[in-house]
């Protein structure tokens, strides 16, 4: 059975933007630290290339780690949750829910790198949603209420992470 987390493919499509916008904003914190580590942009770009159809889901599941791995080259946390939300960005070709777990680790990014920037950027990633991605991201479930996919009990369920989620989601509901 398919997990209500992945998303038919066209919202997963609409959804990658999205999420590579996300990432992409705070990933001057990782190639700050690791200026020839291009693992992070080269997910960013996979990430847009998917989106417009370039790139095919079967090649880019095989791919989606590469991304999120080059948080070993990053030494500060925010840089590290930088080269994630590149990770959780990848791996939208996979499961749609990723997309908000590069949103949150790129709100956590923000906030480790200057306290109290948190907000803002959870704000700016609510305001820039498209209608399409509005509508796509609505049909994931409510973190923690099914266990198939990132949004399921996890890293991205609990603490700042979750929390994180949690906030775009209850701004979605309002939104209706």
């Amino acid at each position: 059975m398919v997990s209500p987390q992945s998303l038919s493919e066209d919202d997963r499509r609409v959804v990658a933007v999205w999420a590579a916008d996300c990432a992409e904003r705070v990933l001057p914190l990782f190639e700050a630290e690791a200026p020839d580590d291009d693992r992070a942009r080269d997910g960013i770009a996979r990430t847009r290339a998917f989106a417009r159809g370039d790139l095919d889901a079967a090649g880019e599941i095989r791919r989606r780690f590469a991304a999120g791995r080059a948080a070993a080259s990053a030494t500060s946390p925010g840089a590290k949750a930088a080269a994630r939300a590149a990770g959780q960005a990848s791996g939208v070709a996979h499961m749609g829910a990723h997309a908000l777990g590069a949103a949150a680790y790129a709100a956590r990014a923000a906030e480790l790198a200057a306290p109290g920037s948190g907000a803002a950027e959870i704000a700016r990633q609510i305001e820039s949603m498209s209608e399409p991605v509005r509508t796509a991201l609505r049909r994931l479930p409510l973190l923690g209420e099914d266990s198939s996919g990132p949004l399921g009990p996890g890293l991205l369920a609990s603490g700042a992470l979750g929390d994180i989620i949690r906030t775009i989601q209850t701004a979605l509901a309002r939104s209706d």
